[in-house]
């Protein structure tokens, strides 16, 4: 049985933070939007969660279809559901982030022209909320010293 609801409710997305160990530093991973909105900026790797699609599956589905990566393990960072943080509409993204080993070249695909490492302390403008989860992830990643 299929039940209805008279409340609103947002759509689902995720979000992947990837990072390694670059030459100089902590990399990223970032894909460049190929559609509206934001087409042309870059973003952390990510997409909607298909219907009844567990969310970590949706994550490395999206990983692998934006960048051609998949990441041997996930953990969850949060979930991010502002306001207007997608233009689209009301979206709550579960953002999930990982550290991978070795010199590892993405190839965009999907809906992402350009997939590429960036130093974390270098970003590009990010879209959506994307900054505010980079921030969260780096506080994990690299935690203060005492």
């Amino acid at each position: 049985m299929i039940y209805t609801y008279p409340y609103p409710r947002p759509a689902l997305t995720v979000d992947i933070v990837l990072i390694k160990e670059g030459c100089e530093g902590l990399e990223i991973l970032l894909i460049q939007r190929g559609h509206p909105p934001f087409a042309g900026q870059w973003a952390l790797p990510g997409g909607f969660v298909d219907e009844y699609e567990p969310l970590e599956a949706a994550a490395r589905r999206e990983l692998f279809e934006e960048t051609g990566l998949e990441a041997p393990e996930l953990q969850q960072l949060g979930a991010f559901g502002d306001p207007g943080r997608d233009p689209r509409g009301w979206t709550v993204s579960v953002a999930f982030w990982t550290r991978i080993a070795g010199d590892i070249t993405p190839r965009a695909g999907d809906d992402a022209s350009a997939a590429r490492w960036w130093p974390l302390d270098a970003l590009p403008s990010l879209a959506f909320d994307h900054a505010d989860i980079v921030r969260q992830a780096e506080a994990i990643i690299t935690p203060q010293k005492t």
